[in-house]
């Protein structure tokens, strides 16, 4: 009796994102890492693209799923500049379907400015939560209700 709520859970969809952007000192490059929950990205794309779309069996719809979530999310510098983020490869990998992004790291970052309205048009009651690692302290960033543009800044030279 106990195992049928675990059940139950586990079908329904989570409506939550993770995502991690990386300041990787070793390529020099800023890695964003999107992770959406297979069951929200099933959902989703037959909302977005047809009812009878399919992420789990068709590449394409993977990669129409993998630029929807790409034009939906934005770094931007100080001067309110969109960092250009190239869409460079997404995956199914168990309950999660991951889409990766990357740009060049430019000098000097103080603050960045974010958008995350991924899922966020079909599920107004989407939570997507941010983390930025490899400068300094591990932030966090997290979009809920009607938030829309979130900044994180960066102590000088942290690294």
């Amino acid at each position: 009796m106990l195992s049928m709520p675990v059940c139950s859970v586990s079908a329904h969809q989570q409506k939550s994102g993770l995502t991690t952007v990386l300041f990787n000192p070793h390529t020099n490059n800023i890695e964003v890492m999107h992770r959406v929950y297979m069951h929200d990205a099933e959902h989703a794309v037959k909302t977005l693209f047809d009812k009878t779309a399919d992420i789990i069996k068709s590449a394409e719809t993977q990669a129409q799923f993998a630029e929807y979530v790409a034009q939906r999310f934005a770094l931007y510098d100080e001067l309110d500049q969109a960092f250009a983020l190239d869409l460079v490869g997404f995956e199914v990998e168990g309950q999660h379907f991951w889409i990766y992004q990357e740009t060049a790291t430019p000098p000097n970052i103080g603050k960045i400015s974010v958008r995350h309205d991924v899922l966020r048009d079909i599920w107004p009651e989407q939570n997507n939560l941010i983390n930025f690692e490899g400068k300094g302290q591990v932030q966090s960033l997290e979009f809920a209700d009607n938030v829309e543009l979130l900044s994180v800044e960066f102590a000088p030279h942290a690294h």
